[in-house]
């Protein structure tokens, strides 16, 4: 099967800087890729060109292919509400709205111009049940979603996302303002989640990159320098730079 998501020859630019210099990297449904790398190699800057978060920062230029479904991701008429429904993003900080829980996950739905109270409940219980914080939040819906806990607020974001049933679920370290509990149910979360979705994730945690991914790419300066099976990567990688990272000798 070919890849949901295939990326050749990315750069990318902030004014005159490049900080991408053709990444290629493909995709696969069902599978969790983790994007590893010390701070400042251009893991969350690539990870944001997927959705095209990045047409946000002034004077950034982007050139390569981003082939989604066969799509051109970059073509002039590409819808971006749209995009983002399909290919949707789980931040560093939980950050849910100021509203309820239900107006949290319902949000995206409502946007599409779902209103039927039936269908928004089941929505709901639906996506918080995938994101695995039904239980924890059901007799809560109607309470803030701020009120809960960080790891908590997270999974509620997660099910924010899911409700609207995107395609690829993107997250820029989602754990790594969580404490090792709440990591630890995020991190379950993912991987019962893959049976359904694409899932990239950047991560500083290499113990959590060895744990959840199917797929690791490691990048540096800008460069990817290996991509390959997790299991393979972490116990025979193929690159001296790759065995030195792996190995805490720089980081």
């Amino acid at each position: 099967m070919p890849a949901i998501l295939q990326t050749k020859n990315v750069h990318l630019s902030y004014g005159s800087k490049e900080a991408l210099h053709g990444i290629n990297l493909d995709f696969d449904d069902h599978s969790i890729t983790a994007l590893i790398g010390p701070s400042g190699c251009g893991k969350s800057t690539f990870l944001r060109c997927l959705n095209r978060m990045n047409d946000l920062i002034a004077n950034t230029t982007i050139t390569g292919s981003f082939q989604f479904h066969g799509q051109d991701l970059y073509a002039p008429t590409t819808n971006l509400v749209e995009l983002r429904k399909q290919i949707g993003m789980v931040f560093q900080q939980p950050n849910p709205f100021p509203f309820s829980v239900y107006e949290n996950v319902t949000y995206g739905l409502k946007l599409a111009g779902h209103h039927e109270r039936k269908f928004l409940d089941e929505q709901v219980e639906r996506a918080l049940k995938q994101a695995a914080v039904w239980d924890e939040v059901k007799d809560n819906l109607n309470k803030s979603a701020m009120s809960f806990s960080g790891g908590q607020q997270q999974r509620i974001c997660i099910a924010r996302l899911l409700a609207v049933q995107p395609d690829i679920i993107l997250l820029d370290e989602p754990t790594s303002a969580l404490d090792p509990i709440s990591s630890a149910q995020i991190e379950e979360t993912l991987i019962t989640l893959k049976k359904d979705y694409c899932i990239i994730i950047v991560t500083h945690n290499l113990q959590q990159a060895s744990r959840i991914a199917d797929r690791t790419a490691f990048m540096l300066n800008g460069n990817l320098v290996e991509y390959d099976l997790t299991s393979k990567m972490f116990t025979q990688p193929a690159k001296q730079d790759t065995s030195d990272y792996l190995n805490g000798k720089f980081g």
